[in-house]
């Protein structure tokens, strides 16, 4: 019974779609998030998240959950119209862009 689920986690994992974002694209489209999480990621208002080296995956959820509006609590008045200007591929890019700041 482990191996089964082990093989099942293992096949889940390498199904998942592998993230392909475009870094230059991303921080064009990053800009307007300077105002609150800083010109390197790293944020000027208190409270705010810092976005620089965060994790990819992480940043797209996100997004994607406030484009949705099922993220609602904190910041979500200001993130929900942010995050509806953005498609699919441009939060990938903008994941992209604030994953791989070091």
């Amino acid at each position: 019974m482990k191996k089964v689920l082990t093989l099942a986690l293992l096949a889940t994992v390498m199904s998942a779609p592998a993230l392909a974002g475009d870094p230059a694209a991303g921080k064009a489209k990053a800009a307007i998030c300077a105002a609150c999480h800083g010109a390197d990621g790293i944020a000027v208002i208190p409270g705010y998240p810092n976005l620089k080296g965060q994790n990819e995956q992480y940043l797209v959820n996100s997004l994607k959950a406030y484009k949705n509006k099922e993220r609602t609590g904190g910041m979500a008045m200001v993130m929900q119209p942010q995050a509806s200007m953005l498609n699919d591929t441009d939060i990938v890019n903008v994941a992209a862009y604030f994953a791989q700041m070091k």
